[in-house]
């Protein structure tokens, strides 16, 4: 998995990533399904999301449906290999590089939150409210494990710069 880590940190994939990561979180929350999407929510009760699923009529939940097992399964797979690549190419020594699997398990835990959340879209109007906590739980763990993967990332990302500068400042002073 350790060569998954070096390509996924390598300045074009990380460009790359990057961008399809920006581009597939504006698309995905703005289809048209009518209403907001469970995903993107912080967490929701039983009423909560049988009232969405409701409003997003047959056919929000079809494209709802679709678009997680197509749009929302790549976009866990392009922001974990990004953040995965970052968090790899900034560790600040070599033995952090298990750091790297954060994301991959937040990624994965994506995918499990879109199979809860597929299910509930499918089995509709026969969702049982142990069904959507099972769902809401991995909408909040996502959540609280991206803003984690995300600020590691940025943090290690700034601590390098900051290394960076200073290793180029030591070097200009004779």
């Amino acid at each position: 998995m350790e060569r998954y880590f070096v390509f996924a940190s390598r300045p074009m994939v990380l460009g790359v990533t990057f961008v399809a990561s920006v581009i597939l979180l504006v698309v995905f929350p703005a289809l048209p399904v009518g209403g907001e999407l469970l995903d993107v929510k912080q967490g929701y009760t039983t009423e909560e999301a049988m009232a969405a699923l409701a409003a997003y009529g047959e056919e929000g939940r079809r494209l709802y449906a679709w678009s997680s097992v197509t749009l929302d399964t790549l976009l866990p797979i392009v922001y974990a290999t990004f953040l995965a690549g970052v968090v790899y190419r900034f560790r600040p020594n070599e033995r952090l590089w298990i750091l790297a699997w954060l994301p991959i398990c937040l990624g994965l835990l994506d995918l499990a939150e879109n199979a809860q959340i597929i299910v509930m879209l499918v089995q509709f109007p026969d969702v049982s409210a142990g069904q959507v906590a099972s769902a809401s739980t991995f909408t909040m763990t996502k959540n609280f494990a991206f803003m984690a993967c995300f600020s590691l990332a940025a943090i290690l990302a700034v601590i390098s710069a900051v290394r960076f500068v200073l290793h180029r400042r030591r070097a200009r002073t004779p």
